[in-house]
């Protein structure tokens, strides 16, 4: 089933109950950007999810692509899936469009946080 949820005023899509803990549960996802002239760029990162988004980090996130095409290009997909069985085929996942935000940690380490704007997911029993 493809659930689906927009942007009510400022506050970001919520996640349904199964959502949350499949995201919970899992630790890596693909993190989709642009570029302020359109190049598409994806990549794997590990996350957190505290409920409400998603926040990454990373080794030297500050002069990493993804994160100098987050500065130019707010705009993100971000996908955590997996194949439970190929025989019946199987298939779960959560994908977050959303805007992301750099942060800072209170002991200074640079981060980035999404903020889900539309939520679809599959697989996941509901």
């Amino acid at each position: 089933m493809i659930r689906k949820e927009h942007v009510k005023g400022s506050v970001g899509a919520t996640f349904s109950e199964l959502e949350a803990e499949y995201l919970a549960e899992n630790l890596i996802g693909r993190l989709a950007t642009s570029s302020g002239s359109g190049q598409p760029h994806a990549v794997p990162v590990t996350y957190r999810f505290d409920g409400e988004a998603i926040t990454f980090g990373g080794w030297n996130l500050a002069k990493s692509l993804k994160f100098r095409n987050l500065m130019a290009n707010d705009k993100v997909a971000f996908v955590v899936d997996d194949l439970v069985s190929t025989k019946p085929w199987l298939v779960r996942g959560v994908e977050i469009r959303g805007r992301a935000e750099p942060i800072k940690t209170p002991d200074g380490v640079t981060m980035v946080r999404i903020i889900p704007l539309n939520i679809r997911s599959w697989g996941l029993g509901d």
